[in-house]
């Protein structure tokens, strides 16, 4: 998949709001290309107690969800729709996901890609 395609894919699904007082989503959203040839995008949630998650965190979860955890390509988008590198937690656990996520490619900034096994050489293999 061309990275433009799935960058405006993260970005369709961009949509700042509250939900609460307390709650808010949707500024920063992820899309990614599983191995079974289908896109999963989300968005994150954040909460002012730590509880919310990132976009790339929801993206994942409905891709297992559907019954895949391969990932070959992933962008998340902030909310300008500029590319942001995912953070050292989502890293993690995409890459834990599946023996093969670290050649996940990664969209970081404009038409800069690393692999996920770039972007974490020392991750955890637990």
């Amino acid at each position: 998949m061309e990275f433009a395609e799935l960058l405006y894919m993260a970005q369709e699904v961009l949509n700042p709001r509250n939900l609460s007082e307390s709650a808010a989503a949707g500024s920063v959203a992820a899309a990614l290309f599983a191995g079974d040839g289908k896109v999963y995008r989300g968005v994150c949630i954040d909460m002012p107690c730590g509880m919310g998650f990132c976009a790339e965190h929801s993206a994942a979860a409905a891709m297992v969800t559907a019954g895949e955890s391969r990932v070959i390509q992933m962008v998340a988008v902030g909310e300008d729709g500029r590319v942001v590198p995912p953070c050292g937690r989502c890293r993690e656990f995409i890459r834990q996901l599946h023996r093969e996520n670290g050649e996940c490619l990664v969209l970081i900034g404009e038409g800069e890609v690393k692999s996920l096994s770039e972007l974490l050489p020392f991750g955890w293999e637990g």
